[in-house]
Formats: C-alpha cells, sequence, structure tokens
C-alpha cells in the first residue's frame, strides 16, 4: 500500500459496492470463501432497508425486525467472517487494465481482483416538505413491504406508471380506501393495469385525484402521516401553476402516504467499462439457469440487488442474488489464481 496525504492505494480481491441486503449477503459468502471481501457503503449505508422501520417479511423473524437493526446483524455477521466495511463512494471504475481501478470520490484509490455491484437504487421522491421527517413513519415507497401496517386506513398512491397503479391495486387488500393522485389526466401505464385500477375504482376501493400534487406532508414520527396538502389544476400539472387562479389549494386526511414515481439505479460509476444497462440504468446481469448469472459484460464485475433488479425490489430476494453474485465472483477468482499459476509456471520453465 502506497500513501501520500491526500489518497492512497490499496489492493483488494473483491471489492463490494453496497451494504445493503444484497450486499451484506454476498460478504457474508465471499468472506467464508476466503476472499476478503471490502465492503464500501456508499451515501446510504444500509440501502432502503434501514427507512423501514418493521419488516415482516424476512425470512426468520416470525416477530418482524426493524430495518435498521437486520443490517445491523447482518453487518456484523459479515464482519464475523472476515469483511471488512469502510465508508467511501466510488466515483470511477477503471476496467482498462487488469486488476481494476476504483475511484472514490475522496480521492482514495483501490485496485480489485474482482467487483460486485449492489449499490442498489434511490427511490425518488418529490422533495416536499415534511418528507425527511416522516419517511418509515407513515410515508413509504414500498406497498409490498409496508401495506399491511396500515390496515384499514386511508392510504394515498402517488404516480402515474405502471408502479403506482400496481401499488394502489395491492393496497386495497388493507385500506379503508385507496386515493391515487397523478399530477395528469391519463396514465402512463400499461393498458391491463389501467383495466385493474378502473375495476377498483368502479367498485368503490380506489378513488382518482387527478391533475393533482402533493405539496406538503404533515404528521410527527409518533403519530405517522395524519393530512396532506394538495394542488389540483383542471389542466394538470399544479405546482406549475401556482398564481394561477384556477389552482385550488385544500388538505387531505389519510393514514399512510405511498410514493411510486419510480427508482434511480446508482450504477453511473461503472460508466467507462463494458458493464451493459438498459434505457433506464439498471444493470443487465446475464441471467439464466445455470452458473454466472450475475455477470456482467464485464469480466470480473457482477451485480445484484436492486441494481440489477427493477421487478421484485424485495429485501429476500435481493439477498439471494447477493449469494449467488459472491458463489459467482469465487468461481471467477478461481479461474484467475489458476491463470496466474500456470503464467508463472509457464515463465519458470
Amino acid at each position: 500500500m502506497t500513501e501520500d496525504a491526500d489518497s492512497f492505494v490499496e489492493h483488494r480481491k473483491l471489492i463490494i459496492a453496497g451494504s445493503g441486503i444484497s450486499g451484506l449477503s454476498a460478504a457474508i459468502y465471499a468472506a467464508r470463501s476466503n476472499n476478503d471481501p471490502l465492503v464500501l457503503e456508499g451515501d446510504e449505508p444500509g440501502g432502503q432497508l434501514t427507512l423501514t422501520t418493521e419488516v415482516e417479511n424476512y425470512p426468520g423473524f416470525p416477530e418482524g425486525i426493524s430495518g435498521p437493526e437486520l443490517i445491523n446483524n447482518m453487518k456484523e455477521q459479515a464482519k464475523r467472517f472476515g469483511t471488512e466495511v469502510r465508508h467511501g463512494i466510488i466515483e470511477d471504475v477503471d476496467a482498462s487494465d487488469r486488476p481494476f481501478t476504483v475511484t472514490l470520490k475522496n480521492g482514495d484509490v483501490y485496485t480489485a481482483d474482482a467487483i460486485i455491484s449492489a449499490s442498489g437504487a434511490s427511490a425518488r421522491t418529490l422533495g416536499i416538505p415534511g418528507e425527511d421527517e416522516l419517511m418509515g413513519y407513515g410515508l413509504s415507497t414500498c406497498a409490498t413491504c409496508d401495506g399491511a401496517f396500515f390496515r384499514g386506513e386511508k392510504i394515498m398512491v402517488i404516480g402515474g406508471g405502471d408502479a403506482a397503479v400496481e401499488e394502489a391495486n395491492f393496497l386495497t387488500k388493507f385500506a379503508s380506501k385507496v386515493y391515487l393522485v397523478h399530477r395528469r389526466e391519463e396514465f402512463r401505464a400499461e393498458d391491463y393495469w389501467v383495466d385493474r385500477l378502473m375495476e377498483k375504482v368502479d367498485d368503490d376501493e380506489i378513488e382518482l385525484m387527478l391533475n393533482t400534487e402533493a405539496t406538503e406532508l404533515h404528521g410527527t414520527p409518533e403519530e405517522g402521516v395524519d393530512h396532506v396538502t394538495l394542488v389540483e389544476h383542471p389542466e394538470g400539472h399544479p405546482t406549475a401553476k401556482l398564481d394561477d387562479p384556477e389552482t385550488e389549494e385544500f388538505d387531505f386526511d389519510v393514514g399512510a402516504v405511498f410514493y411510486a414515481i419510480g427508482h434511480t439505479p446508482n450504477a453511473d460509476y461503472l460508466e467507462g467499462t463494458a458493464v451493459q444497462r438498459d434505457d433506464d440504468g439498471y444493470i443487465i446481469a446475464k441471467g439464466g439457469s445455470g452458473g454466472n448469472q450475475t455477470a456482467t459484460d464485464e469480466p470480473g464485475i457482477f451485480a445484484a440487488g436492486d441494481v440489477v433488479d427493477y421487478h421484485y425490489q424485495q429485501a429476500a430476494t435481493a439477498g439471494g442474488m447477493g449469494v449467488k453474485a459472491a458463489l459467482d465472483a469465487d468461481d471467477y477468482l478461481e479461474e484467475l489464481e489458476r491463470e496466474e499459476k500456470q503464467a508463472a509456471a509457464s515463465a519458470a520453465e
């Protein structure tokens, strides 16, 4: 290791980007395989699960467990087997040579034989007052995770795409009524989901609040969400027309709010490598039913969790993908070691 006053370069066998469920699951398996993993926590240590006050659908906890506690337990388990966890946000991965060069935003530099990208996807938010205080306390970005906590409540879903319509339909299992807030008149969702939505509207399980946007959330962490301030304009996009006399502002009582306005995968640091991503920025992994399912088009870089999975986005599925990535990386590292030994033997001859 070389050091100067501002940065250092250190070689690691395996670097895992992300300390959420997928990253820590990968770390546990990688450490037990003697791959000396270094987990780099990004700007959201623990991932989205740390925003969830109670997790009731992660296997093995019949009474449930808090998101932060689950993450802390997994982190300690990974450390027990030899994982090292450091804070650091990856800015760039140089794959032009081997080992990889990993540069952090603070200037620190690592080299690595293999990388697992488990950096997740960040749920998009509105940036309105009340969000920060109420996230995890009546405000959620995952209906499957948190819907059951609000049985019998009036629940508001904000969004207009497939995710919003799907979550609104799902939440009718628990809510006394679901209110779907969308800033336009028409939905971006597929016809299949819109047809199902309208069936629920006809059954009075869902009420549409179109051409409407939320501007503030009200409540406390102790009591949860109490009500939401909304604005409405007959031509839509009311927050862009607050000075228009046709824009109406009003308060609306609900017991919970779910954002369904999309996610942003955290994978920009892989730009410039051969790793392929789809139009929304999600990493494209090999998949399939055989081995090496988490491999990317860049040999030695593997991907797991929400940075790949835009569909399931569950803690249990992310954990399973992290395990796969660790096993795939282990196979890659073993093959790399064999090749290096063969090269050394040939050189000696």
